[in-house]
């Protein structure tokens, strides 16, 4: 009975090692797996920063490219208007100082009679310079609105 208790504690003795073993391994197994986990984990995590990276370094290359085509278009702009401008003065030189000083004193003329003539053309006043040309005026107004 003894022998048999003995060859019972021996099997068991050798279940148990084979089962140890084997969790050993396993763990051991694991083991590696985890650090082939992590050692991917930081490697994707590299990928990703250097992208980041590359990305910030592209977007800063745009903005920069951006800015300098506004820069230029605004430039161009510049030009384009100048250009305007010169080309207007050719096509329409400033005029003769006798010109300028005839339209100065028309429009200083036209504004003196505008009070006289205002009150006229709303209808509420007869036609203002003289009796004779008043009659050729209403004739021409009622011949215009026939």
């Amino acid at each position: 009975m003894i022998c048999l208790q003995a060859l019972s504690l021996q099997s068991t003795s050798l279940d148990l090692s084979l089962y140890w073993s084997r969790l050993f391994s396993q763990e051991i197994r694991l083991s590696k797996r985890h650090e082939e986990i992590v050692s991917q984990r930081l490697m994707l995590l590299q990928q990703m920063e250097n992208k980041f990276g590359d990305q910030n370094k592209e977007k800063a290359s745009q903005m920069q490219a951006a800015e300098t085509a506004f820069k230029r278009n605004l430039s161009l702009l510049k030009d384009i208007e100048a250009a305007e401008k010169s080309l207007q003065t050719r096509i329409h030189p400033a005029p003769p100082p006798e010109v300028v000083s005839l339209e100065t004193l028309y429009w200083a003329s036209v504004e003196e009679y505008i009070p006289k003539w205002e009150q006229f053309l709303l209808g509420r006043e007869p036609y203002p310079i003289g009796v004779e040309n008043q009659n050729e005026a209403e004739t021409n107004i009622q011949n215009e609105a026939q």
